[in-house]
């Protein structure tokens, strides 16, 4: 009997699935924003309003940086435009207050349930009440400024000024701030409006401000830490921290606020610790007027938000509004689709692409692993490899030239060394790193037989190259910054590009997307100017309680005994420090902590922060709090705690590539020509043999016990870069080769 021909429905079911399996993979939707869970989302005149304040604190910000002359762009002088000469620090209180106020409209004191639940609440009213010390907080710091303005002597002995200060602007201020921070919790939590308590913590925000930008106008500024200093210095600044604080938790968490919680409890008690914890007596008044200037808020890490972190993420932005970001993962599909485990591959440069520009590396696992995770898993990875391998890749964005992140800018700041200077030594370590990362799931992906993907479920590579003006904007980038352009006129210039590159494409920029950019920028921004406020208060405390110099000695004592060992302890104590807390701040807080030590040692300067920036960065990958680890485990619905032991096992090298530039400065750039080749090549050779020694496969084949010892100590000799180790190492590498050979041979033979 013959098979009857298949019904219609059956022959349409048959072509749509031929169909549906011929279709390319495509990335979509990378470049949107994710909405976190106490985040507004507003509706009508509300999402007008918020939208118009977002671009124009981004817009601010452009034309503050760019325009303190308008001369420096045009050539010529108009008189009576007016422009921004405005002072440093008034700028970075601006730049703080107007994201603490954008921040509170825009994020709620906790998540938002699935269903609204809206209606008035009798706590609205207490909320309301407690507005009106704010507002009187704001009417005195600006009568005090008139006053001032009058040619009225203000300084911190006076008994009148100083009583005024407690009563009519402190006290409001802090009852204000206080209350407000305590009833936010309580308000009911609807989505598409602003608690009340938000907006009185908007106008603290805005009080802090005047009073600062009032006081820090005057000779005042240099009272700080004095018995001159006013006393309303000191209350703004505790109101400001508070303020900071808050937004701090609701944007990044509680492992920052946690830790500067100790710092600002260790101001206060270290007069009774023991050793070298030790320090002296500090009032409060002398604390908290010096922690809201330069030596603390106002320091280090504000200068880079508000100039070069802020500006860079403008850049992100516009490459957002024109859909760069899904360029930058379809290429990447179209590149290394086809190799085996291709989505694996695929993860590791959309992944450092994109992670290099947004900065973050758990934003970064969320905006491709949501893409990229599914389809590892389709291929055959299990669900913890592949959230392991998208987290270390986005990981390693940070440390991928030319933006890496931010860190580039805040390490520059810092130590005074040029930016291009840092991005050119920053690239055999970032090669090393991802270079280490390939072999890993290369080697993965052959030991479980893995396929690549076909040629019809990839977008294709001739329409990619035909678009691959899409770079250009970076690549305007890196040249202006090569040609002696300073880092702001450069990332404007790739700013504009971007907006110019986008003509060519289906998102071609209107005023309308470039107003849309702006605003996604201002957004974008709250997190990072928030975290590195924060990560000021701590600076602030380790630079005026000098715990800083004495955990220098600690690290020099040891030193004394074992050189490796202070390493191995900086290492763990940067990494301690980076647990839970985004890059920026990990970095900045454990370059005040450790760096200074390390320098101590002997260690270049640009060595010893590489050596802290690396372990900052990783410890969004390093058990048991790794946040780049848990992102990507709730996406690939695999144990968090499991994903961040296998992410640590793939990025492996990051763990050793630090103590390269111990050994040998040329992996830095700091050498020869010959010597930084030699350097390189044996690095690479070094993190292919680690990747083998690890994952245990080499040549084609399983590695026995014998063979990965010998693979490790191949590796190690070649990553300490000496001539010596190089041919130890390549002489365990050659016996490794030869026994691993006859190894296999044997094997087929039984088989």
């Amino acid at each position: 009997m013959t098979q009857d021909a298949p019904t219609k429905p059956e022959a349409e079911l048959d072509h749509a699935s031929v169909e549906a399996e011929a279709t390319p993979v495509l990335a979509e939707g990378v470049d949107d924003e994710p909405v976190e869970s106490n985040r507004r989302v507003f509706n009508g005149t509300m999402l007008i309003g918020i939208a118009a304040l977002s671009a124009f604190y981004a817009l601010f910000h452009m034309a503050a940086l760019n325009g303190w002359s308008i001369s420096g762009w045009t050539g010529v002088s108009i008189p009576y435009l007016p422009v921004f000469p405005m002072e440093t620090w008034n700028f970075r209180i601006v730049h703080i207050a107007g994201a603490l106020i954008l921040g509170f409209l825009l994020y709620s004191a906790r998540a938002f349930p699935d269903s609204d639940t809206g209606g008035r609440h009798p706590i609205d009213l207490i909320t309301w009440v407690a507005l009106l010390p704010a507002l009187y907080a704001c009417y005195t710091g600006l009568s005090f400024a008139a006053e001032i303005a009058g040619g009225r002597m203000w300084n911190g002995i006076d008994p009148g000024i100083r009583q005024a200060e407690i009563n009519h602007f402190g006290i409001p201020l802090l009852v204000s701030t206080v209350a407000a921070v305590l009833l936010g919790w309580a308000r009911p939590r609807v989505r598409g409006s602003i608690a009340p308590a938000d907006i009185v913590l908007g106008v603290c925000a805005l009080g802090v401000a005047i009073y600062l930008i009032t006081i820090f106008g005057t000779l005042m500024r240099n009272s700080t830490g004095t018995p001159f200093a006013p006393i309303g210095m000191s209350l703004a600044a505790v109101a400001g921290t508070i303020l900071i604080m808050e937004l701090t938790r609701r944007v990044a968490g509680l492992a920052l606020i946690i830790i500067a919680s100790v710092f600002l409890v260790y101001v206060f008690v270290g007069d009774l610790l023991p050793g070298f914890l030790n320090a002296p007596d500090i009032a409060w008044q002398r604390f908290f007027s010096q922690v809201y200037t330069d030596a603390g808020i106002l320091g280090p890490t504000t200068a880079v938000s508000s100039t070069y972190i802020i500006l860079f993420i403008i850049f992100a932005a516009f490459l957002q509004a024109s859909k760069v970001g899904d360029y930058f993962v379809n290429f990447a599909f179209a590149a290394a689709g086809r190799a085996r485990g291709g989505p694996a591959k695929v993860s590791i440069f959309a992944s450092g692409l994109m992670g290099m520009i947004n900065g973050t590396s758990a934003g970064n696992v969320v905006a491709t692993g949501s893409l990229t995770i599914p389809l590892m898993k389709k291929v055959g990875y299990k669900s913890q490899t592949s959230g392991a391998i998208e987290a270390a890749a986005s990981t390693g964005g940070q440390i991928m030239p030319p933006i890496m992140g931010a860190g580039a800018f805040i390490m520059a700041e810092i130590t005074g060394i040029p930016y291009t200077d840092i991005t050119v030594a920053a690239i055999i370590p970032a090669v090393l790193y991802f270079a280490s990362i390939y072999f890993m799931v290369d080697f993965e992906a052959a030991k479980l037989g893995m396929r690549g993907m076909r040629e019809d479920e990839l977008p294709k590579f001739r329409d990619m190259v035909r678009r691959v003006f899409l770079f250009l904007p970076i690549i305007i980038l890196i040249a202006a910054l090569f040609m002696g352009y300073s880092v702001i006129r450069a990332g404007t210039l790739a700013t504009v590009s971007a907006a110019v590159v986008s003509w060519l494409t289906p998102y071609r920029m209107g005023i309308r997307s470039v107003i849309k950019a702006f605003e996604l920028a201002g957004i974008m921004s709250i997190q990072i100017i928030a975290v590195c406020a924060c990560a000021g208060i701590i600076v602030g405390v380790i630079s005026l309680t000098g715990v800083g110099a004495r955990f220098s000695s600690v690290l020099l004592d040891i030193a004394d005994a074992n050189q490796l060992l202070a390493l191995f302890f900086a290492m763990c104590i940067a990494i301690l420090l980076g647990m839970g807390m985004p890059t920026t701040a990990a970095y900045a807080v454990a370059a005040s902590v450790v760096a200074p030590g390390l320098i101590q040692l002997g260690i270049p300067t640009l060595t010893a922060h590489f050596f802290v920036f690396y372990f900052a960065v990783v410890s969004a990958i390093t058990p048991p709090v790794a946040l780049a680890s848990y992102a990507a485990a709730g996406i690939s619905g695999s144990n968090p705690m499991a994903t961040s032991v296998a992410s640590f096992k793939i990025g492996i090298s990051a763990f050793i590539v630090p103590f390269m530039f111990f050994y040998n400065s040329a992996i830095l750039m700091d050498g020869t020509w010959m010597e930084i080749i030699r350097a390189g090549g044996t690095g690479l050779l070094g993190v292919f043999l680690l990747s083998a020694s690890v994952q245990g496969w080499y040549i084609g084949g399983k590695a026995n016990v014998i063979v990965r010892l010998l693979l490790g100590a191949a590796a190690l000799c070649m990553i300490e870069g000496g001539l010596v180790t190089d041919l130890i190492g390549l002489a365990l590498a050659g016996g490794s080769f030869a026994i691993q050979r006859v190894f296999s041979e044997s094997t087929a033979t039984a088989q």
